[in-house]
């Protein structure tokens, strides 16, 4: 295996720690800084939003060696978590959350040039998604054991625990990455120049629509998975394990899916199949074992789309690959800030957090559709 691809996988696993713990510890971290569920939803979206700000910031990174963007980016995730496991409040900990956010995007950003350069050709895809599976690994692995210490012992040590793992992530790049070097400089404005083509706005929008749809129902999962279908708190760490697996599964499969056939048709077959699990969260997510194969069926949906798009808007950004692979992660993460605050509205307004899951399903709809206008006029005819 690639020890270079391996290296970027270790800063997934510990961004997937920071990003998706949330989802399973929310109750638990409502009661302990006094606050509402539906308020300590947005500390989610707090994260998403320091992530859309951070992206673009690699303009100014562009003339950068690919790899020391690499090791600033791991640094920030190291302070960013130190920062918010020391929080004292709700409102510190949306700042940290926030700034925890800002060097996500870029990483995933800037990790795909990197992992497409570790790979042959015609291996893009699955090179990224080896990349990818850091993250659902730490949903298999990292989010139920962060999952169980903060119910053991406290969010604060669960924090910690990411900040040790891009620690630890800083040091194998920079010992396992090459220095590939820098991208061509296209200048400032060349940076945007593929901005001015159809393609990458219909995958952003495809991108962000389906992250609405399917966001808006997942980060309410810990209390629809307890208060609804009567599952402990206990319950959550082996819970969470299952979620992962799904993530894990749908990454490598969408991945593989993604080198073999056109990646648009790919993701969009993926957000279609995602209504009907929607609807079935609705209906039956009540019902224990109902919940739980619909949890992973989402969770697969949710992370199968993600590696043949983030690998292909790479090849849709010729000479701004650093903006367009930023630019995606502000899609992925500028959904799931909204579905989070649709979510807590919704629930602040008296409806069950189930129904979470029905209000997600026309965003769903109009993501794949937007892919499917990419694959037909643009991917048929050109290859991965």
């Amino acid at each position: 295996m690639n020890k270079g691809l391996i290296s970027l996988a270790l800063g997934t696993f510990a961004l997937g720690i920071t990003e998706y713990t949330m989802m399973g510890i929310l109750v638990n971290l409502a009661g302990s800084l006094d606050v509402s569920v539906a308020k300590a939803g947005h500390l989610i979206s707090a994260y998403a939003l320091g992530v859309c700000f951070g992206a673009p910031a690699l303009l100014f990174a562009r003339k950068l060696p690919l790899k020391r963007i690499m090791l600033i980016l791991t640094a920030m995730i190291t302070v960013g978590n130190l920062l918010a496991a020391l929080a004292p409040g709700f409102w510190a900990l949306f700042a940290a959350r926030f700034v925890s956010g800002l060097p996500h995007g870029a990483y995933f950003g800037v990790g795909a040039i990197v992992a497409r350069k570790l790979t042959r050709p015609g291996g893009e895809s699955a090179a990224v998604s080896i990349m990818i599976a850091g993250m659902t690994v730490a949903t298999v692995m990292g989010v139920p054991f962060a999952t169980w210490l903060t119910n053991s012992v406290s969010w604060r040590v669960a924090f910690s625990l990411v900040s040790l793992s891009a620690f630890v992530t800083f040091f194998a790049i920079r010992h396992f990455v090459p220095d590939i070097g820098k991208l061509p400089d296209e200048g400032f404005k060349g940076q945007f120049r593929f901005l001015h083509t159809l393609p990458p706005w219909l995958i952003f929008g495809g991108v962000i629509f389906g992250q609405i749809g399917i966001y808006c129902w997942y980060s309410f999962i810990d209390p629809q998975l307890t208060a609804e279908a009567g599952f402990t708190a206990a319950d959550l760490s082996w819970l969470m394990v299952l979620a992962g697996l799904g993530m894990f599964i749908g990454n490598i499969v969408g991945g593989r899916l993604g080198d073999k056939y056109k990646p648009a048709s790919v993701a969009a077959w993926i957000e279609v199949a995602a209504i009907p699990v929607l609807v079935s969260a609705f209906l039956f997510g009540h019902y224990k074992f109902a919940i739980v194969i619909i949890m992973m069926l989402g969770t697969a949906a949710l992370f199968g789309s993600g590696s043949p798009l983030q690998s292909s808007i790479v090849g849709y950004s010729k000479g701004g690959e650093m903006l367009g692979a930023a630019c995606i992660q502000i899609a992925y993460n500028g959904g799931n800030a909204i579905a989070a605050s649709l979510g807590s509205a919704v629930i602040a307004g008296g409806m069950s957090y189930s129904s979470t899951a029905l209000i997600g399903i026309p965003f769903v709809v109009i993501g794949s559709a937007l892919l499917f206008v990419l694959y037909h006029r643009y991917e048929r005819q050109r290859s991965n």
